[in-house]
């Protein structure tokens, strides 16, 4: 078994009207306690906003903290799951199915095999 991290992403100005907003939840819930019934789960969830983030970085010895996120890009990465499946063709699967239910791009790659 391989793990996989799928990460979603939308635009950073991406905010579906409530009603949507509500039936997204409701659908990425409904696939989440799929994915735990099939033991699949290893972890998931949902991040804060970009701008919320804050990077920490050492160069030559001196650490810095900076406010915002890592990359200025127009395009943030909103939330991801960590799964556990059999090989790619399963976590390409699960992925069409959670960009159904989250109606963005999901982005999935394997981690690397444990030494």
């Amino acid at each position: 078994m391989t793990q996989y991290l799928m990460t979603v992403w939308h635009p950073n100005d991406y905010l579906p009207e409530p009603d949507e907003m509500q039936q997204i939840f409701a659908d990425v819930d409904a696939l989440n306690t799929e994915i735990q019934a099939a033991g699949q789960w290893v972890f998931g969830g949902g991040l804060m906003p970009a701008e919320s983030a804050t990077v920490v970085r050492s160069v030559d010895g001196t650490v810095t903290v900076t406010d915002g996120p890592f990359l200025e890009t127009k395009e943030m990465f909103g939330g991801f799951w960590i799964v556990e499946l059999p090989d790619l063709d399963a976590a390409l699967d699960l992925a069409k199915r959670a960009t159904v239910a989250c109606r963005i791009p999901v982005e999935v790659r394997p981690f690397q095999p444990e030494p």
